[in-house]
C-alpha cells in the first residue's frame, strides 16, 4: 500500500513540474535582459511591444549545436508565419559572441540576452532545461505553448496554425 501512495505522490509531483504553463512566474517577468544597444530592459516590458500579436519566443545561443541546426526550420517558420511576431533570447556568455550570431545566422527579429545564462535566474524561471526552446504567446498575452524543442516543430506550426 505504501508504494502505491508513494508512487501516486511521485505521479502527481512529475505532473506538476511538467504541466502547462499560461503565463510568465513574477521572477522571469521582472528579470532583466541585455539589449542589443546595451541596456537593461525587464522581460515584462519586452513582452509588452507584443501585446495583440502572437508571440514565438526562441531561447537559443552562438554556441549550441542543434539551435544552428534548427535555424533553416526557424526561417521556414517566418517565412510561413509572417505575421507572428519572433522573439530571440541567448543564453551566450558574452555579448560579442552573441551579437556575431545574429549577425552570422541572419537572425531576424528582436534580440536580448540573459546576463547570467542558461542556468541562471531567468533560465531558471522559466524552466529552461534545455535550448534551442520555443514559447508561444497567444495575442490575448497567454502561454499556448510552454515547452516546445528543436523536434517539435510540428507541434510550434499546429499551435500557430490553431491560432489563426
Amino acid at each position: 500500500m505504501k508504494q502505491i501512495v508513494l508512487l501516486l505522490i511521485a505521479f502527481a509531483t512529475f505532473s506538476c513540474t511538467n504541466a502547462q504553463k499560461t503565463a510568465f512566474s513574477k521572477e522571469a517577468l521582472s528579470e532583466k535582459l541585455l539589449a542589443t544597444d546595451d541596456s537593461q530592459v525587464a522581460f515584462k516590458d519586452i513582452l509588452k511591444k507584443y501585446k495583440g500579436k502572437t508571440l514565438v519566443i526562441e531561447v537559443w545561443a552562438s554556441w549550441c549545436g542543434d539551435c544552428v541546426k534548427a535555424m533553416p526550420k526557424v526561417k521556414e517558420l517566418q517565412a510561413n508565419n509572417p505575421d507572428v511576431s519572433y522573439l530571440f533570447l541567448s543564453a551566450d556568455k558574452t555579448a560579442d559572441k552573441w551579437k556575431a550570431g545574429i549577425e552570422k545566422h541572419e537572425i531576424k527579429g528582436d534580440h536580448f540576452m540573459m546576463n547570467d545564462g542558461m542556468k541562471g535566474v531567468f533560465g531558471k524561471a522559466i524552466d529552461l532545461d534545455w535550448i534551442p526552446r520555443y514559447i508561444i504567446v497567444d495575442k490575448k498575452g497567454k502561454i499556448v505553448l510552454y515547452r516546445a524543442i528543436e523536434t517539435d516543430f510540428d507541434k510550434i506550426n499546429q499551435t500557430l496554425q490553431g491560432l489563426k
